[in-house]
């Protein structure tokens, strides 16, 4: 227990009325709340609250995580909180149990941004890999892989995506992508001075310019997903019991997509060489073969590869957007290193024409 104040808005009677509609308590009701643990994380709040009930709750979870935003992000100007809110009302609510957390209630506030979810706490059931930035072993690489592999089969060219899921950019979605995107890169590039590369600017530049071409892989809206955005392997729950049930969580930059931009985040986003050529080919068919026994069809192990090259090419603007958005550059200089020594593996440079 710490002394540690219960979130705002949360009371014994809030927590009734969220677990109640959620269909994890009948008779009972919440009788008190208590702060188990606290801690921020660089984008958002976590609290551990354990619950005692009166009645009947035999059922109902011991503890349960709210997940709030940090005060200095409560502004219009971040959309995580927001999204995240909309994926647990909209895409977690319609997608099959067993894969995401459990949510019991997601608010979020238009005139204040204040935002908070209320999530199944996973702490004594689930674990993660290891300890950030150490990458797992094989047998959880590939435990994680085909977990990702069965999210993203479920909502593999759905009908509803773009409709009643998420939003395809339109003509002035893309064009306002494009602005923002050479802002970032000029902001990027003078944030980094000479420890820029010549090259690498050149690069970026070429990217940018070929931006609009490069494109044209999503105008068919085929064989594509939802992505999760920051699909790094500690927002993974790995289950104690060394079963298949892992959960994926952290959704505040999640959109539609092609289900490679998670994969080449995973891998070439956070490995170093040595790790990532002893296992990408291998993680790369074990991700195919549940993909295709989830049911995917009329997708090749090729046109897998070409996606993760494709997003390969795309992941060198990721310590971008990193820096320009405030995160701190132990996160984004690595991630920075990192993928420029995977674009140049897999020759990435042939993409830009």
């Amino acid at each position: 227990m710490t002394t540690e104040p219960l979130p705002n808005g949360i009371t014994p009677e809030s927590l009734t009325m969220a677990l109640r509609c959620a269909g994890a308590l009948t008779d009972g009701r919440v009788a008190s709340v208590s702060v188990k643990r606290a801690w921020p994380t660089i984008l958002s709040r976590i609290v551990r609250l354990g619950l005692a009930y009166e009645g009947d709750a035999a059922d109902a979870p011991a503890s349960v995580i709210v997940k709030t935003g940090l005060p200095e992000r409560m502004s219009k100007d971040w959309s995580g909180g927001r999204k995240e809110i909309a994926f647990y009302r909209d895409v977690a609510a319609a997608t099959r149990p067993g894969v995401l957390p459990r949510c019991f209630e997601a608010e979020w506030d238009e005139k204040t941004y204040h935002w908070r979810l209320v999530l199944e706490d996973l702490g004594d059931s689930h674990r993660i890999a290891t300890q950030w930035p150490l990458p797992p072993r094989w047998e959880d690489c590939q435990t994680i892989l085909r977990a990702w592999a069965r999210f993203h089969a479920h909502w593999w060219d759905d009908v509803r995506l773009g409709s009643s899921i998420g939003r395809w950019g339109d003509a002035a979605a893309i064009d306002q992508f494009l602005r923002r995107l050479g802002e970032k890169v000029s902001a990027f590039a003078d944030r980094m001075g000479d420890r820029l590369p010549s090259e690498r600017k050149r690069l970026y530049e070429r990217l940018v310019d070929q931006a609009p071409r490069l494109l044209d892989r999503f105008d068919s809206r085929r064989n594509v997903t939802i992505a999760h955005g920051d699909a790094h392997v500690w927002n993974c729950f790995l289950p104690k019991d060394g079963g298949a049930d892992v959960r994926l969580f952290d959704w505040d930059n999640w959109r539609l997509g092609i289900a490679s931009e998670d994969l080449a985040y995973m891998m070439a986003v956070h490995w170093y060489p040595d790790r990532r050529q002893a296992l990408e080919t291998r993680l790369l068919d074990a991700y195919f073969a549940e993909l295709a026994a989830q049911g995917v069809s009329g997708y090749g192990r090729r046109a897998l590869a070409d996606d993760y090259r494709f997003s390969v090419l795309w992941s060198v603007t990721t310590p971008v957007w990193q820096a320009e958005g405030g995160i701190p550059p132990v996160i984004w200089w690595n991630n920075y290193e990192r993928i420029w020594l995977a674009f140049d593996d897999l020759d990435c440079r042939e993409l830009l024409g």
